[in-house]
């Protein structure tokens, strides 16, 4: 039987799926809920097309979910950017308009024509850093809002006696120091010293997931923490946001996808480029911290820094340079990491077949963590212009002939 294609358009309480087959052939559609009800229904309805494949939209992002279920029970998953799945719903007849039914079509229809779409694969470890780091952002967000709550209090409490910076050993020195016998300032008391049992309970919350996302990052054999000014957390960003390192051609294309490359705003005979907002931007917040990082202590970084400076940059433009700098360094350390990775399973897998496979490079393979997030391109991959390369064959010199030509003749 011909291999179908399940175009899928999930949404948190509903999924729309259209089956076709690669002529675009409607064979039968359907929404189901997210249940479990509704997911075991869906299984069976597509049961009579053995040989199938998934086509999930935003399968790293909205269609997560969804794509890990469909991975833990063996399915085909690959995944549609919503991009491509807008432009075919664009080029299709009813002239682009949205609907479920027609966005489950466009995304089986991106498919069937699309080439070298990335197959997703489970990666429970990345899955769990990924939740992890997420977790512990959030816990730091509570933590800085309890932090100006607390300061709010003691502020009244004790005025012209504000700390800028506040700890937490210091809210509980101030806090003993404070008995207001006044209704007001009973309560203002009570309630600085439930804001700083909160901050003391989300401040070890933190230190302990650093320490076990630390410990999985060890674990996965990276040495992004080798990099100056990446520590656990940037080194767990950055491979919970990458996943596969395979999905990016060149460092220009990670460049991109970071927002750290410089878009080419050149008119006539001004050549000049402006900041990207393009890109991941969380990818390019943990690379400004790197950055910020480096620049604050005695390493390369700073050093070449001070030589942007020192050439008449301005304090942004050494730090995007600084930016594009660390992100070919991610890149490289990431590939490196890959191959070596590579290089310890080929023993293992020989060892399983009887034989060895004959490798590769980086970049051959297709498939993805299911953790991935779409690599974004924007108009510039480049760092900054320059020559292009050229593709044209050289023509062939000719060879001087070594032999003596006989004068001519004088009469």
């Amino acid at each position: 039987m011909e291999r179908v294609v399940i175009g899928v358009d999930p949404h948190k309480l509903s999924v729309t799926i259209e089956v076709v087959d690669r002529h675009e052939n409607l064979l039968g559609s359907g929404r189901f809920t997210t249940d479990k009800a509704g997911y075991a229904a869906m299984r069976k309805y597509v049961s009579q097309w053995p040989d199938r494949e998934w086509a999930v939209e935003g399968g790293l992002g909205v269609g997560r979910p969804l794509a890990q279920r469909l991975l833990e029970a063996g399915e085909r998953v690959v995944d549609i950017p919503a991009k491509l799945a807008a432009r075919a719903r664009l080029l299709d007849t009813g002239h682009g308009r949205k609907t479920d039914a027609h966005d489950a079509h466009s995304v089986a229809v991106a498919a069937v024509r699309a080439k070298n779409l990335r197959v997703l694969a489970p990666d429970g470890q990345l899955e769990a850093l990924r939740m992890l780091v997420d977790h512990r952002d959030q816990l730091s967000s509570r933590r800085v809002q309890t932090v100006n709550r607390l300061h709010r209090l003691l502020a009244e409490l004790t005025p012209g006696k504000a700390k800028k910076d506040l700890t937490a050993l210091q809210a509980r020195a101030i806090l003993a120091s404070v008995r207001p016998r006044d209704v007001a300032g009973k309560t203002r008391r009570q309630l600085a010293a439930e804001e700083l049992a909160d901050l003391v309970a989300t401040e070890k919350k933190v230190k302990a997931l650093t320490i076990e996302i630390r410990a999985i990052v060890k674990e996965r054999g990276s040495h992004l923490m080798d990099l100056p000014g990446v520590g656990p957390i940037v080194a767990a960003r950055i491979l919970a946001d990458v996943g596969d390192v395979t999905r990016f051609a060149d460092r220009n294309r990670f460049a991109s996808w970071t927002g750290t490359a410089p878009l080419d705003a050149s008119s006539g005979e001004q050549t000049r480029h402006r900041l990207s907002r393009a890109g991941n931007r969380r990818m390019n917040r943990v690379l400004h911290i790197a950055a910020t990082t480096q620049i604050r202590l005695d390493t390369e970084g700073r050093a070449y820094y001070r030589r942007k400076l020192a050439a008449g940059k301005s304090r942004m433009e050494a730090m995007r340079c600084l930016k594009r700098r660390i992100s070919d360094a991610v890149y490289r350390q990431l590939v490196t990491d890959a191959q070596a990775a590579t290089t310890a399973a080929e023993p293992d897998a020989a060892a399983e077949t009887g034989s060895a496979g004959p490798g590769g490079h980086c970049g051959a393979s297709l498939e993805s963590s299911a953790v991935d997030l779409p690599p974004h391109i924007d108009t510039s991959d480049q760092p900054l212009p320059g020559p292009a390369q050229s593709t044209l064959q050289r023509p062939l010199r000719r060879r001087k002939s070594t032999l003596k030509q006989p004068l001519p003749a004088t009469g």
